[in-house]
């Protein structure tokens, strides 16, 4: 069976990483534009950053047979230096014309401040006039319903922006039902120390179904699995859920997803 890994961070892993993701039939990832740990200074960080995303690591998956797609923004941590940040939004179109770009990505809030908010909104925007697909990041922990609702209600407020074009990510089990009540759809997350497990992943869509999932590792450079979209397959197969839920819900979701963008296509 193949897999779609629809957010995963290769600019964190390793070469062997690359090869277990083509063992194990993960032969299409898509990787949004995150935070690297420490705040970047200045914009040519960041250009050297979209550089590798769009250039460098297509050409470092291709030669495993996977194909990498990728998403450009500003990230939620560091949307909180506004001067740096309207330096990084000027140049946000030039890398998202890449030909791999899916759209504007992961961007949305940390700890829901109010230049956090500010830059969300103006990516948001942008994504409205350039009819772009956005992934969004969601904050963690006792902020996250609060910071779901808060991005919730700047798309709303943007009616260029479709729902349907939207994936809401590390949703948990108290944000997924408002996430799917406002047509958006939600991400799933295995991320061990704070999101969530493939046991955990399993039990919220048994709860809640399949209808506009996606499920991914989210791997980076942290505490993470690449393969932790393998261990989930398996974990519905240990619980006797068939073949065709678990290829709708690891490939078919996400493809559709992605494949709203006409850059997309699977290996």
């Amino acid at each position: 069976m193949k897999v779609i890994d629809p957010h995963i961070h290769m600019v964190s892993r390793t070469t062997d990483d690359y090869l277990a993701l083509a063992y194990g039939g993960i032969h299409t990832v898509s990787e949004p534009s995150f935070w690297p740990g420490f705040d970047r200074c200045g914009v040519d960080g960041f250009r050297d950053y979209f550089q590798q995303l769009t250039v460098v690591e297509p050409a470092r998956a291709a030669r495993f047979k996977i194909r990498h797609f990728c998403w450009i923004g500003l990230n939620a941590k560091e949307a909180e230096n506004t001067k740096i940040g309207e330096q990084v939004l000027a140049i946000l179109p030039e890398y998202l014309d890449s030909p791999t770009a899916l759209g504007i990505g992961e961007v949305g809030l940390n700890k829901n401040s109010k230049n956090e908010i500010a830059m969300f909104e103006r990516q948001v925007e942008l994504a409205a006039v350039r009819n772009e697909l956005m992934l969004i990041h969601t904050p963690h922990l006792e902020d996250k319903l609060k910071g779901t609702r808060i991005i919730m209600d700047i798309l709303r407020n943007e009616p260029r922006i479709i729902p349907s074009r939207v994936l809401i990510d590390h949703a948990e089990e108290h944000t997924i039902g408002e996430i799917k009540d406002n047509g958006f759809w939600f991400g799933l997350t295995l991320y061990p120390d704070s999101k969530g497990s493939p046991a955990r992943a399993v039990d919220a869509i048994e709860i809640f179904g399949a209808d506009k999932l996606c499920i991914n590792s989210s791997a980076d450079w942290s505490v993470s699995d690449p393969t932790a979209t393998l261990k989930t397959v398996n974990e519905m197969r240990r619980r006797g859920h068939p073949d065709d839920l678990i290829r709708r819900i690891f490939y078919d979701n996400p493809a559709d997803f992605l494949g709203q963008s006409p850059k997309f296509s699977v290996a």
